[in-house]
């Protein structure tokens, strides 16, 4: 297939490299070349707010137009007769590992046959998710990745205010992601919330710094939200 990517960032990046490994033809342009592409496949890898601004500046016919984003369904791409998007749920770092994460990733994916048939290529898992729930589905993939490394900050800094490092508590949340993988969220909670201990609870809140304490009581309650009784802490 011959494919075009607008747009240089690592979700361009990666997909140039990894649908290049898997014998596509395929060639990268900045978003400003967008009135003369013509492939195949057009994938916009830009901005989700310059979709729409971006996909109207490519000529009419050009080839199916795609968007990577997920938040956003195939209104973005009104101006274009065929149109598709897919999303992967996967964390683009770096155009190298990124690549490999692709190949077999697990992608929301909608519009022309071309797309479904593009994922196959990569050996993806496909998953349909209707426009009104996109918000909601990509809300999910954020708190999957970015708010799980936000979590790893509050962790490093509790961790160093305890003078320990990160990677000393790293098995641990490897042991918490395992079980949850295995038997749920609700029967992998462990520690004072799935006793309903408050009292340990609010002696970790008068010794950790005061600038993790909001985010600390935040993940406390959702885990009292887990356990049977279920107490709030209050800060």
């Amino acid at each position: 297939m011959n494919i075009v990517i607008v747009g240089s960032g690592h979700a361009g990046q990666s997909f140039l490299r990894a649908l290049s490994s898997v014998g596509h033809t395929v060639s990268m342009v900045h978003h400003e070349q967008a009135p003369s592409v013509k492939a195949d496949l057009i994938v916009l890898a830009v901005p989700d707010a310059a979709i729409a601004q971006v996909a109207e500046q490519i000529p009419a016919g050009a080839g199916v137009v795609v968007h990577l984003c997920g938040s956003r369904g195939l209104s973005e791409l009104e101006s274009h007769e065929r149109v598709g998007y897919m999303h992967p749920l996967a964390a683009l770092v770096s155009p190298e590992i990124g690549a490999a994460r692709l190949i077999g990733a697990t992608y929301s994916v909608a519009g022309d046959q071309l797309v479904f048939d593009l994922v196959a290529s990569l050996s993806g898992r496909v998953i349909e998710i209707s426009d009104p729930l996109r918000a909601r589905y990509h809300a999910a993939a954020a708190v999957a990745a970015n708010h799980t490394v936000a979590l790893m900050a509050h962790l490093e800094e509790l961790a160093l205010a305890a003078g320990l490092s990160l990677d000393d508590y790293l098995p641990l949340v490897r042991n918490a992601v395992d079980d949850v993988a295995r038997a749920g969220a609700r029967a992998s909670l462990t520690g004072p919330a799935s006793r309903g201990d408050s009292q340990t609870i609010d002696a970790h809140l008068v010794a950790i710094p005061t600038e993790e304490q909001a985010i600390y009581v935040a993940l406390a309650n959702k885990a009292f939200v887990l356990s049977d009784p279920a107490p709030v802490v209050q800060r």
